[in-house]
């Protein structure tokens, strides 16, 4: 059995112009065609990866690292809405399209491109689109987290990079992703501790004790950050690191 989805003929009319279907039937009959049963599982299978699609776009590129650090910049400076959560999710996913660019490309050079050609079977263009995503992810992964999880799997030692699985890899590179987006963060973090301390200080010495100190030290910290350009500088750090 598989699922057939069924479009009337799309008629001229007289005056010449085409007639837009008006009706969409779809139906279940029976084939004796492994063929098309098998086409019917592609497409089943597309669609529910469509479903994880952004799941591998946080997890398998810089996206993951980028966000994190553009909130704590956020969070440093004490703006809980500014800029708002549409601006840095969009600011980052740009960022990973001009970080990811270059693996993308190879992707669509070695696998895509000869699979939409004909040149390669499904099995070869899996095996070729992964293998610069691999390549990225390893750079980035770290060793212990690599060690970690493949002694939870009771994986024995890899003689070489291509021999750790995806399945290794992958929950190693997220985990190394953290770790550096909240090192990155504890960095842009230190010199907006060092204003509210002062501001804190400054205010107890005067005696200013119903006045909270974030009230003072956000205008500060928005001079500091705007004086010394730091959204250039946390960008140029963020394109930096995943050289």
């Amino acid at each position: 059995m598989v699922g057939m989805i069924t479009l009337p003929n799309v008629v001229a009319g007289a005056d010449g112009n085409v007639a837009l279907p008006l009706k969409l039937s779809v139906g279940v009959e029976s084939s004796d065609k492994p063929q098309d049963i098998a086409t019917t599982l592609q497409i089943l299978l597309f669609f529910a990866l469509l479903s994880v699609l952004p799941a591998i776009v946080l997890t398998m590129t810089s996206f993951t690292r980028i966000i994190i650090v553009l909130s704590l910049v956020r969070r440093a400076i004490s703006l809980q809405q500014l800029p708002p959560n549409q601006v840095l999710i969009g600011l980052a996913l740009f960022m990973t399209c001009f970080i990811m660019a270059p693996v993308w490309q190879s992707i669509h050079t070695e696998a895509i491109s000869p699979y939409t050609k004909g040149e390669i079977t499904q099995k070869d263009a899996f095996e070729r689109g992964v293998a610069p995503l691999r390549e990225f992810m390893m750079r980035q992964a770290r060793q212990n987290d690599l060690a970690l999880f493949a002694g939870m799997a009771k994986l024995q030692k890899p003689k070489t990079k291509e021999d750790i699985p995806l399945h290794i890899l992958l929950p190693a590179f997220v985990t190394s992703e953290l770790k550096t987006a909240f090192q990155m963060g504890f960095v842009v973090f230190l010199p907006f501790l060092v204003i509210d301390m002062v501001v804190a200080t400054v205010l107890t010495a005067m005696g200013m004790f119903m006045l909270p100190p974030i009230v003072v030290s956000v205008p500060f910290k928005i001079l500091l950050f705007v004086l010394v350009d730091g959204w250039h500088l946390v960008i140029r750090s963020l394109a930096m690191s995943f050289n």
